[in-house]
Formats: structure tokens, sequence, C-alpha cells
């Protein structure tokens, strides 16, 4: 499994394994322990985590979240230090420590905090990710 495998679904929590498309949308499964099924129509706004980004004062403009997750998973290996209860300034040091250059002004404390769950939540329901992302990165 790869980020090109695992979406967010707008209204809904947490995230999702991509199972198959269908006619009418795609099936999704929970990555969570219950794994519960869920079939995404059309009339859902459905993000593939490899297209999301993270803006920064940078030339290019933004980070892609594949590469921020990988600097976490670097840095913190599954303790990040922070929750949903860390304050504003804990979470925006968190992110600051991991992607310096994140552009404070549109990069909102919402956004730092669906970052840490999603990241703590695939570390914890599918840590192959950061392994084979990190073989694929070294053949290229």
């Amino acid at each position: 499994m790869n980020f090109k495998d695992i979406a967010s679904v707008a209204g809904k929590p947490g995230l999702y394994k991509i199972i198959k498309p269908t006619r009418s949308g795609v099936i999704l499964e929970a990555l969570d322990e219950k794994k519960s099924k869920l079939v995404a129509g059309m009339s859902m706004r459905v993000s593939v985590l490899s297209d999301i980004s993270i803006y920064t004062l940078t030339e290019e403009g933004a980070e892609p979240l594949e590469s921020v997750m990988k600097k976490i998973e670097a840095t913190y290996q599954g303790d990040t230090g922070v929750d949903a209860t860390a304050s504003d300034s804990e979470l925006r040091a968190f992110l600051k420590s991991v992607l310096p250059e994140f552009d404070q002004d549109r990069v909102y404390v919402s956004d730092i905090k669906k970052l840490n769950a999603w990241y703590l939540l695939i570390h914890k329901n599918c840590p192959e990710v950061f392994q084979e992302s990190t073989d694929t990165d070294k053949e290229a």
C-alpha cells in the first residue's frame, strides 16, 4: 500500500483504503480497527493523499503530503508528542520542526491537527506505507 491507495472523504473522519472503483463511485475501507466499508458516490469529495500538499513559502509554493509524512516518520517514528488537545503554538511548533518553511498564514491549526491525526492513524494501522515509499525512492 502507498499514498495513492489512501483517501480522505470530506465530512467523514479518518482515512480510507481505496478498494476498487465502481460505476457510480469508489469502494473504500476504513483504516481503523472496525474496517467498515463505504461506497463513496460521485457527490462525495474524495481526496487521494498523494494529491494533497501543504502550503510553503518556497518557490514551489507547496510540499507534497507524502514528503511531509516521511519527514514526520523520520523525525518522530510514531510519537509526535502532540494530540488534538495541544495548544495552537505547540501544533505550529510541531509542523515547524518538520517543515520550517510552511506558510503560517495559509496552513490553519485545524490542518495541522488533521495532519497529525492522519500520520498517527497511518503509523498505527499500515506502517508499511512508510517503508515501501522509502524503498521506491531509492530505486528511482
